[in-house]
């Protein structure tokens, strides 16, 4: 489950979106201050300390794209290049921002969808006391691996930004789709999502056979 803030971030994600997507090669849209939110939904961090969220944005009139996102009370060593921005959390302070791609604790996150199952974590707040639901924005559904055990995915030996952007662990390479379009499931294991003007599920990422 995903505890959230009523805060205040400064600048917000979509203003860190909109100077930052316009650097990647799958961009598309329209470049500038016009980045809108259409979904969002959420992975838990069992260690609790890392926000895992996904947003699917569009930059104008442009096409619906998928930015997985991890927000971090620190920097992350060795990742300046997957940085998207830092930001002012009203509540928790200074947030890194970054392309969850490339943190450590994503991956395990995407595995256990696409390869297992796994849902998208619950989001609320705590609200005297009380658990406040939040609901959810677009619905994600995962896959199976053949009805085996999912394999332990950890750090990733190497990250390939692109469309789709590949996450290449040791036993299992993850591909996010950036630019979620209809057609054929490139894989057996698939996590797809519905989201409001969008009934037909769409694959979101997928793992990459060997």
């Amino acid at each position: 489950m995903a505890l959230l803030h009523r805060a205040e971030l400064r600048p917000t994600k979509l203003d860190l979106l909109a100077a930052w997507l316009p650097t990647r090669s799958w961009f598309a849209g329209t470049a500038g201050p016009d980045v809108t939110r259409v979904g969002t939904f959420r992975f838990d961090d069992p260690a609790g300390e890392v926000g895992i969220e996904t947003l699917l944005v569009r930059a104008g009139n442009g096409p619906v794209l998928q930015v997985p996102l991890t927000y971090r009370g620190a920097p992350l060593a060795d990742a300046d290049q997957w940085l998207v921005g830092t930001t002012e959390h009203s509540v928790l302070g200074p947030r890194w921002v970054y392309d969850a791609c490339a943190d450590p604790v994503y991956p395990p996150a995407l595995a256990a969808a696409v390869l297992a199952g796994a849902g998208q974590a619950e989001e609320y707040f705590e609200v005297d006391g009380r658990r406040e639901v939040r609901p959810p924005t677009m619905t994600v559904t995962g896959g199976r691996a053949g009805g085996m055990a999912p394999p332990v995915v950890g750090v990733p030996r190497e990250v390939v930004d692109g469309d789709p952007t590949l996450i290449r662990t040791d036993p299992v390479d993850l591909a996010v789709v950036r630019r979620p379009v209809p057609g054929d499931a490139p894989a057996a294991a698939c996590l797809t999502g519905t989201w409001p003007g969008q009934a037909t599920p769409l694959v979101l990422a997928y793992a990459v056979p060997r």
